[in-house]
């Protein structure tokens, strides 16, 4: 491994033994990097004394994580911060540094932390960067989504902004993410967009028909196929409610739904239900979760990706599908459009326009597609190019700092 930066990656969403689907696109992104820079993982963990009672009611409520894990050889700590469920979000980014603040100042004595990666404006960024000014060390924050949100709330606006500015560089992982950080008022130099990827080794497609066989599905069946976590915001009983009317034209129709819990919540019981009122038990297979090796069996049977999201930053699933070969029916949300961004690839309709969804699927399930050029879309947009502008920029950010403290030398 060549020598740079040592990067502590500080992400309060990440895979673990207990969640092991959660935040995957942090790791994805960040382990390689870990391949040209040395690199740890700080993955702080919310936590009240009460909310083993509260899992009574809601079944996976904040599962917990285990202290300590290796995963590909990068150590990952668990610290767990005090926060309050449902209120007091504005003193989750105190909390959370003051949590993680014993680690970190370890990895910084053992000589393990040069810069800190943070994940996610606030809580994460806010605390990093509160971390950043105490251990003396550059930070660097990456929009990823709910800052759309976060920037439009009056309590955690200031928070978010306080963050970016404190912050030695932004990233984000869609120009429309840039947006928001220029909305609050952060320099446009500050500010560098750098997507997400796809590894083309994982997500080369299957033969449809070996596919559909494992799934059990007859070679003309019109299939469908959503990835995501079970949650209300990525829309899967928004495609549920439009199958009845596509079954009318579409005789057969399959939807594959794949995904579990997630962080946000399980509205798997509620889907379930949905789908048995709707009398549509043989057209919706629940897949539950599958680790990324397993996706492109499903997505090499389908015919077409679906996800009616509510919000989303970049979202890593489209180039996956993309590069099995399916166009993408998506909301207009987030940076949806930027990855879906030429008609060949797919179709973008209006969020909450139920019918526009209907119509756009329709149309992909009988337009003839070039497969060929979606995969190569998405062949553009594998992991290599990315991780090489991210190295460079935390390798100056490195230099740069370096210079500084020899320049305040006596």
């Amino acid at each position: 491994m060549a020598d740079g930066p040592r990067i502590v990656v500080f992400s309060s969403l990440f895979p673990s033994a207990v969640q092991p689907g959660a935040g995957l696109f942090v790791r994805e992104r960040m382990f390689r990097v870990g391949r040209e820079l040395p690199l740890a993982v700080v993955a702080p963990t919310p936590w009240f004394p009460l909310q083993s009672l509260l899992r009574r009611f809601r079944p996976g409520f904040r599962p917990g994580a285990p202290a300590h894990e290796t995963q590909q050889g990068h150590e990952v700590w668990f610290p767990r911060f005090f926060s309050v469920p449902g209120v007091f979000k504005g003193l989750d980014g105190l909390a959370m540094a003051l949590a993680a603040w014993p680690r970190l100042a370890r990895l910084k004595r053992a000589g393990r932390l040069d810069l800190i990666d943070a994940h996610f404006a606030y809580p994460d960024g806010y605390a990093a960067t509160l971390l950043g000014r105490w251990l003396g060390v550059p930070v660097t924050i990456t929009l990823r989504g709910t800052e759309q949100r976060q920037a439009r709330d009056p309590a955690l606006a200031p928070k978010v902004r306080a963050a970016l500015q404190r912050a030695t560089q932004v990233f984000a992982v869609s120009e429309s993410l840039r947006q928001v950080a220029l909305g609050l008022g952060i320099a446009a130099d500050k500010v560098r967009v750098v997507g997400n990827g796809v590894d083309l080794a994982r997500f080369a497609p299957l033969p449809r028909a070996e596919a559909r066989a494992a799934l059990g599905l007859t070679v003309d069946a019109p299939v469908l196929v959503s990835v995501g976590g079970l949650c209300e915001r990525k829309g899967f009983h928004r495609v549920i409610e439009r199958l009845p009317a596509l079954r009318e034209r579409f005789p057969g129709l399959v939807y594959l739904v794949v995904g579990g819990p997630s962080p946000e919540g399980d509205l798997g019981p509620q889907l379930r239900a949905q789908v048995a009122a709707a009398g549509l038990d043989e057209a919706v297979r629940f897949l539950g979760a599958l680790p990324p090796d397993a996706l492109r069996g499903p997505l090499s049977a389908a015919d077409v990706f679906v996800l009616a999201t509510r919000n989303e930053g970049w979202a890593n699933v489209f180039l996956e599908a993309m590069a099995c070969g399916l166009p993408v029916v998506t909301t207009a949300v987030g940076g949806n459009a930027e990855v879906v961004c030429r008609a060949e690839l797919g179709h973008v309709v209006p969020f909450g326009d139920g019918q526009a969804l209907e119509s756009a699927v329709a149309d992909a399930l009988l337009r003839d597609w070039d497969a060929d050029t979606i995969r190569r879309y998405a062949a553009a947009n594998t992991w290599d190019r990315r991780v090489a502008e991210l190295v460079a920029v935390f390798r100056a950010l490195h230099a740069g700092a370096g210079a500084r403290a020899a320049a305040a030398a006596p």
